[in-house]
């Protein structure tokens, strides 16, 4: 059987089309299935743009070893930021109703009332529709699955940092 050798641009281009794939699927849900995302959710999105960005950008330059060392911590970074509130929000989901946070305002009225570290603050904390599950497929919710996502995104960010490209080929 022949070594099958995936190049730079192939695999930083499917993992553009995975995102862009999943942004689609998110927008499907808000404006089809008219499921409101919360703000914990349309942080997950900024960060799944962000990988997407990255993982094109890389796709395009095609850069040797050093550049795709770079790209792939940057792409690990941001998943791994996108996993931590993909975490958090499975977190909050799963806590006793007792213990769940009370409502709150939506993403663009906190942006408009308080300043950013306060609005941060308040999207970290969720609200009570971060804890609302909506959705399951396979027993996980929306967030379950972002944080599945993010963690595959984080292994093809260290993939790119540790594997030496033989003539930009995996």
């Amino acid at each position: 059987m022949n070594n099958l050798k995936l190049s730079l641009r192939t695999i930083c281009l499917s993992g553009f089309l995975l995102c862009v794939g999943l942004m689609a699927a998110a927008l499907y849900f808000q404006y089809v299935q008219h499921l409101e995302p919360c703000p914990l959710c349309i942080v997950q999105r900024w960060f799944v743009i962000a990988v997407g960005l990255v993982l094109l950008i890389c796709a395009l330059h095609n850069p040797r070893v050093w550049g795709q060392r770079l790209y792939g911590l940057f792409t690990a970074l941001f998943a791994g930021l996108g996993a931590a509130v993909a975490a958090r929000h499975v977190w909050i989901q799963n806590l006793p109703s007792d213990q769940q946070p009370g409502c709150g305002f939506d993403l663009d009225t906190m942006l408009q009332s308080f300043p950013l570290l306060k609005t941060a603050t308040l999207v970290w904390a969720g609200t009570s529709d971060c804890a609302t599950v909506t959705w399951r497929f396979l027993g996980l919710s929306m967030a379950g699955w972002m944080l599945v996502v993010f963690a595959g995104f984080i292994v093809l960010g260290f993939v790119l940092v540790f594997l030496k490209g033989s003539s930009r080929n995996l």
